[in-house]
Protein backbone atom coordinates (compact mmCIF):
# COMPACT_ATOMS: atom_id res chain seq x y z
CA UNK A 1 0.00 0.00 0.00
CA UNK A 2 1.62 3.37 -0.96
CA UNK A 3 1.55 6.21 2.24
CA UNK A 4 -0.21 9.19 0.79
CA UNK A 5 2.21 12.44 1.86
CA UNK A 6 -0.50 15.64 2.18
CA UNK A 7 0.73 18.82 -0.13
CA UNK A 8 -0.92 21.88 -0.73
CA UNK A 9 -1.87 23.17 -4.49
CA UNK A 10 1.07 25.99 -3.96
CA UNK A 11 3.86 23.12 -2.45
CA UNK A 12 2.38 20.95 -5.61
CA UNK A 13 3.06 23.53 -8.17
CA UNK A 14 6.26 24.88 -6.73
CA UNK A 15 7.42 21.31 -7.34
CA UNK A 16 6.32 20.47 -10.94
CA UNK A 17 7.87 24.19 -11.83
CA UNK A 18 10.92 22.83 -10.55
CA UNK A 19 10.77 19.56 -12.21
CA UNK A 20 9.77 21.44 -15.35
CA UNK A 21 12.87 23.43 -14.77
CA UNK A 22 15.18 20.75 -14.36
CA UNK A 23 14.00 18.67 -17.50
CA UNK A 24 14.09 21.60 -19.43
CA UNK A 25 16.67 23.76 -18.87
CA UNK A 26 19.09 21.99 -16.76
CA UNK A 27 19.34 18.80 -18.01
CA UNK A 28 19.96 20.30 -21.67
CA UNK A 29 22.64 22.54 -20.26
CA UNK A 30 24.32 20.07 -18.78
CA UNK A 31 24.51 17.20 -21.39
CA UNK A 32 26.40 20.34 -23.41
CA UNK A 33 28.55 21.03 -20.82
CA UNK A 34 29.48 17.53 -20.73
CA UNK A 35 29.56 17.35 -24.50
CA UNK A 36 31.93 20.52 -24.99
CA UNK A 37 34.51 19.05 -21.94
CA UNK A 38 34.22 15.66 -23.92
CA UNK A 39 35.92 17.57 -26.94
CA UNK A 40 39.01 18.80 -24.99
CA UNK A 41 40.26 15.24 -24.71
CA UNK A 42 41.64 13.36 -21.82
CA UNK A 43 38.63 13.03 -19.38
CA UNK A 44 41.10 11.63 -16.49
CA UNK A 45 42.38 15.01 -15.82
CA UNK A 46 39.41 17.34 -16.90
CA UNK A 47 38.01 19.15 -14.18
CA UNK A 48 35.03 20.73 -16.25
CA UNK A 49 33.60 16.91 -17.55
CA UNK A 50 34.02 16.19 -14.08
CA UNK A 51 32.08 19.22 -12.61
CA UNK A 52 29.31 18.60 -15.28
CA UNK A 53 29.11 14.57 -14.59
CA UNK A 54 28.61 16.05 -10.49
CA UNK A 55 26.00 18.43 -11.68
CA UNK A 56 24.31 15.51 -13.89
CA UNK A 57 24.41 13.01 -11.17
CA UNK A 58 22.55 15.85 -8.17
CA UNK A 59 19.81 16.76 -10.92
CA UNK A 60 18.76 13.39 -12.11
CA UNK A 61 18.73 12.87 -8.48
CA UNK A 62 16.85 15.73 -7.73
CA UNK A 63 14.44 14.73 -10.87
CA UNK A 64 14.09 11.22 -9.42
CA UNK A 65 13.01 12.86 -5.86
CA UNK A 66 10.25 15.58 -7.35
CA UNK A 67 9.05 12.50 -9.14
CA UNK A 68 8.70 10.48 -6.44
CA UNK A 69 7.15 13.16 -4.12
CA UNK A 70 4.27 14.09 -6.56
CA UNK A 71 3.27 10.53 -7.37
CA UNK A 72 2.68 10.08 -3.50
CA UNK A 73 1.45 13.33 -2.89
CA UNK A 74 -2.34 13.63 -1.88
CA UNK A 75 -3.29 17.17 -2.67
CA UNK A 76 -5.40 19.15 -0.97
CA UNK A 77 -7.42 22.68 -1.53
CA UNK A 78 -8.01 23.65 1.74
CA UNK A 79 -10.14 26.49 -0.14
CA UNK A 80 -12.55 23.82 -1.43
CA UNK A 81 -13.29 22.33 2.09
CA UNK A 82 -16.07 23.55 4.28
CA UNK A 83 -14.99 26.01 6.98
CA UNK A 84 -15.77 24.19 10.09
CA UNK A 85 -13.33 26.05 12.70
CA UNK A 86 -11.29 22.76 13.21
CA UNK A 87 -8.22 22.57 12.85
CA UNK A 88 -7.39 20.73 9.45
CA UNK A 89 -4.12 20.24 7.01
CA UNK A 90 -3.64 23.43 4.86
CA UNK A 91 -5.54 25.85 6.86
CA UNK A 92 -3.67 29.05 8.64
CA UNK A 93 -4.10 28.89 12.83
CA UNK A 94 -3.90 31.96 14.93
CA UNK A 95 -3.10 31.04 17.99
CA UNK A 96 -2.38 32.60 21.14
CA UNK A 97 0.77 31.93 23.36
CA UNK A 98 -0.32 32.26 26.72
CA UNK A 99 2.83 33.11 28.75
CA UNK A 100 3.63 36.35 26.48
CA UNK A 101 0.06 37.10 25.15
CA UNK A 102 1.76 37.10 21.78
CA UNK A 103 -0.48 36.34 18.24
CA UNK A 104 1.20 33.81 16.39
CA UNK A 105 0.28 32.79 13.16
CA UNK A 106 0.84 29.38 10.66
CA UNK A 107 -0.09 27.50 8.18
CA UNK A 108 0.02 23.91 8.68
CA UNK A 109 2.13 22.08 5.36
CA UNK A 110 3.46 18.92 3.94
CA UNK A 111 6.61 18.37 5.19
CA UNK A 112 8.73 19.57 1.91
CA UNK A 113 6.64 22.45 2.10
CA UNK A 114 7.54 23.69 5.93
CA UNK A 115 9.36 27.11 6.20
CA UNK A 116 8.95 28.67 9.66
CA UNK A 117 10.57 31.87 8.32
CA UNK A 118 7.42 32.10 5.80
CA UNK A 119 4.97 30.71 9.04
CA UNK A 120 4.57 27.63 7.42
CA UNK A 121 5.24 24.49 9.45
CA UNK A 122 5.01 20.51 9.02
CA UNK A 123 2.26 18.66 9.83
CA UNK A 124 4.70 16.48 11.40
CA UNK A 125 5.77 19.30 13.58
CA UNK A 126 5.31 19.14 17.44
CA UNK A 127 3.26 22.25 17.40
CA UNK A 128 1.03 21.12 14.25
CA UNK A 129 0.08 18.20 15.73
CA UNK A 130 -1.26 19.27 19.13
CA UNK A 131 -3.10 21.89 16.92
CA UNK A 132 -4.71 18.96 14.16
CA UNK A 133 -7.75 18.18 15.50
CA UNK A 134 -8.71 21.01 17.80
CA UNK A 135 -11.14 23.81 17.03
CA UNK A 136 -11.18 27.97 17.73
CA UNK A 137 -11.36 28.66 21.58
CA UNK A 138 -9.32 25.41 22.43
CA UNK A 139 -6.13 25.51 24.83
CA UNK A 140 -3.28 23.25 23.52
CA UNK A 141 -0.02 22.44 25.10
CA UNK A 142 2.70 21.98 22.35
CA UNK A 143 5.60 19.78 23.83
CA UNK A 144 9.08 20.99 22.01
CA UNK A 145 12.65 20.93 22.67
CA UNK A 146 12.08 24.14 24.32
CA UNK A 147 9.80 22.57 26.72
CA UNK A 148 6.10 23.26 26.86
CA UNK A 149 3.97 25.92 25.93
CA UNK A 150 0.18 26.67 25.90
CA UNK A 151 -1.43 28.05 22.82
CA UNK A 152 -5.44 29.25 22.58
CA UNK A 153 -6.87 28.99 19.25
CA UNK A 154 -8.08 32.28 18.11
CA UNK A 155 -8.70 31.50 14.53
CA UNK A 156 -9.02 29.06 11.56
CA UNK A 157 -9.29 30.62 8.15
CA UNK A 158 -8.99 28.06 4.69
CA UNK A 159 -6.38 30.67 2.77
Amino acid sequence: MVTRVPMTVPGAERLREELDQLKRVERPRISKAIAEAREHGDLKENAEYHAAREQQGFVEGRIKDIESKLSVAQIIDVKQLPETGKVIFGVTVAILNLETDDTLRYQIVGEDEADVKANKISVTSPLARSLIGKEVGDVVVARTPGGETEYEIVGVHHL
